[in-house]
């Protein structure tokens, strides 16, 4: 199969995503709601794409990183969109964090056209994308996984096949409600060493390799620091996440009160003016 991939949603990373396919040499047709954030990729070699359905006419491997379910739902499914305008034998991938039903729907409305849909949502955040060292998490028929694995490998370094269609979405509600709680501890914990009077660049060389290591430590407590909240993942759709994962805990009957104290804590954030902000600007709510 001569491969020729269709990105869809050019943000923060996946900007970062399709320039690394590009630079893999593939074929790479591009599509975002503005083509401004698409200009650097168009340069490099991606081709325009003006509508969804223009990207499913010129591709076979189709890429979606895009903010909402309801995003998701209307480019897969909706009449002008990639399910019902793709062409038999088309890998639908979203990489979207999305819900589980939605990805299990959109498999099987694949199936019926004669294509397969994986959901492959990551981790890594900007840094990761760019460095090409996401954690992506597959879900979906095994034998698709296998077929399009090269294409995950340009793009991550740690991908793991979950399960049939919804577990990479599952997979990723685990990832999510475990950054939550992390976050609140590792805001309070440089919080502290700050009101202590403490240096919290040398704090971090203790902290940082110890029991208390974690991406999120090693990553974002440097931008905490400089004062730099920029995001390498929105707040909002961390917020989108969050509930989620909150929905599907209770549809499962689990209580989970740290996700639930940590979604209430962004959403003060979020209200104050904060949504568009990185995650780490949850040092905020200490230090204003």
């Amino acid at each position: 199969m001569n491969t020729v991939i269709g990105f869809i949603g050019i943000g923060v990373m996946g900007k970062s995503m399709a320039g690394n396919l590009l630079k893999a040499g593939y074929e790479v047709y591009v599509y975002t709601r503005t083509k401004e954030k698409a200009s650097d990729l168009i340069s490099q070699g991606a081709k325009w794409a003006t509508t969804p359905k223009e990207i499913a006419q010129q591709t076979n491997v189709i890429i979606s990183m895009v903010g909402y379910p309801s995003d998701v739902e209307e480019i897969y499914l909706g009449e002008h969109g990639l399910i019902e305008n793709g062409k038999k034998g088309t890998y639908l991938i979203d990489m979207t964090t999305s819900t589980p039903s939605l990805a299990v729907r959109i498999a099987e409305e694949a199936k019926k056209k004669g294509m397969e849909a994986l959901d492959a949502p990551v981790s890594g955040g900007d840094i990761g994308a760019r460095d090409a060292k996401l954690t992506i998490m597959v879900g979906g028929d095994i034998k698709a996984f296998e077929a399009v694995q090269t294409i995950f490998d340009i793009i991550g370094s740690n991908v793991v096949y979950q399960g049939p269609a919804g577990s990479g979405q599952h997979t990723k509600m685990c990832n999510q409600i475990a950054i939550a709680s992390n976050m609140i501890g590792v805001t309070e914990a440089i919080s502290y060493a700050k009101k202590a009077g403490l240096d919290p660049d040398r704090v971090l060389l203790s902290i940082s390799s110890g029991a208390a290591g974690s991406w999120s430590l090693s990553n974002l407590v440097p931008r905490m620091v400089k004062g730099d909240f920029e995001p390498g993942f929105y707040i909002k759709h961390f917020i989108k996440d969050m509930k989620i994962a909150l929905d599907e805990a209770e549809r499962m009957g689990m209580d989970a009160p740290g996700l639930t104290l940590s979604k209430s804590l962004y959403e003060n954030l979020a209200e104050a003016g904060e949504e568009n902000s990185g995650t780490q600007a949850l040092y905020k709510h200490y230090n204003n």
